[in-house]
């Protein structure tokens, strides 16, 4: 799907789902990686994370566009838009658009390492995140010394 279809798309269902016509730019933003999709108040343009037509079905793709006409029309009618607003739950139940889009599966990021220390008197192992500087600290339990494992 190109920029062009998808600006359609999101003006066709906004016209069937809402009656109100959708009058800003829609685009395919490929750095999003934890949501489907985001309305930006700045420019009233709507963002969909092009993902989600890899991962899932047109339906899931409809879904995120209707959820993101909803901040988008009841921000331009001045309405409460967020999340937690009353509005924006009772327009999503009204247009059956869902709260949530479904797990995108990226990985954000690579996975953390975890550094092993064990003191040398009482064997109590510490996991870390980060490294820490053993000549600093000493056990919490015995006072003992503490070495690197992994």
């Amino acid at each position: 799907m190109e920029q062009r279809e998808l600006q359609q798309l999101v003006q066709r269902l906004s016209i069937e789902a809402f009656g109100k016509p959708f009058k800003h730019e829609a685009r395919f933003n490929a750095r999003l990686r934890t949501t489907g999709g985001r309305y930006k108040l700045l420019d009233g343009s709507i963002e969909i994370n092009p993902t989600v037509i890899e991962l899932y079905d047109m339906e899931e793709l409809v879904g995120i566009i209707k959820h993101e006409l909803c901040h988008y029309h009841l921000h331009q009618e001045g309405k409460g838009y967020r999340h937690g607003d009353a509005d924006f739950k009772k327009l999503l139940r009204e247009t059956g658009s869902p709260r949530y889009c479904k797990p995108l599966g990226k990985i954000t990021g690579k996975p953390k390492k975890i550094h092993l220390y064990q003191c040398k008197s009482c064997r109590l192992e510490y996991r870390r995140k980060s490294k820490m500087d053993v000549r600093k600290y000493r056990c919490g339990k015995c006072a003992g010394e503490i070495v690197l494992l992994q």
